[in-house]
């Protein structure tokens, strides 16, 4: 098994993807941020809930598609999503999970095989790391990948379109950016709508309720320079704000930073 650090590419063993030989690693138990990780395959959030609750949930994210654009859905009960991946199983490829009992985290797993459930439809939602990628190749630099932290994400005061139980605010993901090099992300993000596109905002935090951005509520903090305007875009985690709002009996999430990889290529995403 190789065993690598964020950032770094992963030396594939034979002719294993890099995808898989990274799925391979988090499910041997290698628990580190995925950002940078397989350079050129999409990443994804994850939401996995009861069926009873999936097509509210699934509405919620057709009605809220920049923070909630679904790459992928599983059959009920069935862990594996062959679309998205060479021997995926949602129980056990993602670095680390969180359990979820009444809208309050009670576990946070290496991998969720005890709490699997027959009745469990995973969701598999678009990631920013994929346009992070198009970003670096044009020289923008990405904050949490040099500081090798967490992206920072923050709750804020935008509302989501509420469907069913399923309502609550946005979740952002924030990259500190000098202003020309903001003016180029709007342009190149927007080519990627079904992993965020381009920002939702930029500049003054507390104009979306952000009181502090010192303080993220979800990830690592990063350092923004003097010259630099933090900037804004939805993000994939904002299913665990509104899960947490709706106090659902149960359900099962990603932790913050931590993705599933997939075989998808980024390329395929982007749109002209």
């Amino acid at each position: 098994m190789t065993v690598f650090m964020a950032g770094e590419q992963l030396q594939s063993e034979g002719s294993m993807s890099p995808p898989h030989q990274a799925r391979l690693a988090y499910r041997a138990g290698l628990a580190d941020s995925t950002a940078g990780v397989a350079p050129g395959f999409v990443q994804g959030n994850l939401a996995i809930l009861p069926e009873k609750y999936a097509a509210a949930f699934h509405r919620f994210c057709q009605l809220n598609p920049k923070p909630c654009p679904i790459i992928g859905m599983s059959d009920v009960g069935n862990p594996m999503i062959p679309t998205l991946g060479v021997d995926l199983d949602i129980r056990t490829d993602v670095p680390a999970y969180r359990v979820w009992r009444d809208g309050e985290v009670i576990d946070e797993p290496a991998d969720v095989m005890a709490h699997w459930r027959d009745d469990l439809v995973a969701f598999v939602i678009g990631c920013s790391f994929s346009f992070e990628e198009a970003l670096l190749a044009d020289d923008i630099p990405i904050r949490h990948i040099e500081e090798k932290v967490r992206v920072p994400m923050y709750r804020t005061n935008i509302p989501c379109t509420p469907a069913g139980p399923f309502a609550g605010p946005m979740v952002v993901s924030m990259r500190p950016l000098k202003p020309k090099d903001a003016i180029r992300a709007v342009q190149i993000t927007s080519r990627f709508p079904s992993v965020h596109g381009a920002p939702v905002h930029i500049g003054l935090p507390q104009s979306i309720g952000i009181a502090d951005i010192a303080k993220p509520d979800y990830g690592d903090a990063v350092t923004i320079k003097p010259d630099e305007l933090p900037v804004f875009w939805a993000c994939g985690v904002t299913p665990q704000a509104v899960i947490a709002a709706a106090k659902v009996p149960f359900a099962i999430t990603h932790a913050p930073g931590l993705m599933l990889v997939t075989d998808l290529k980024n390329k395929h995403l982007a749109v002209l």
